[in-house]
């Protein structure tokens, strides 16, 4: 099993490795900001440490709904940003994604998708 310390170290070091190419390449800093990176290893995560196949295709599988409500917020993002500026285009992104949480969770309830 790895060492915990390693994976806060790798995974740390991916976040800082897409900022640094975020500041030089907004496109190609987006382009992997945008894979599932994170998710990627989170899975890896839970594999290397013996966890059952059904707790990791869980996990995609919620990855996958979750990810559908922040989708709003990405493409409102830059243009509240304009007008509002930097930390209040960011709360109201989060409560934009709140929101559009609790609708996706009560749309998605009557087909046995249970998000919390």
């Amino acid at each position: 099993m790895m060492p915990l310390y390693l994976k806060y170290l790798i995974t740390a070091a991916l976040v800082v490795l897409i900022s640094e190419v975020a500041r030089h390449s907004d496109r190609l800093g987006a382009l992997i900001g945008a894979l599932p990176l994170v998710t990627l290893l989170a899975m890896f995560w839970l594999y290397m440490g013996n966890q059952p196949s059904e707790k990791i295709g869980n996990h995609a599988w919620y990855t996958f709904w979750y990810v559908i409500p922040t989708l709003p917020m990405f493409a409102l993002f830059p243009f509240m940003l304009d007008r509002w500026g930097f930390l209040a285009s960011m709360g109201c992104s989060v409560l934009l994604t709140v929101g559009c949480f609790v609708v996706l969770g009560l749309l998605v309830r009557p087909l046995g998708v249970e998000l919390w």
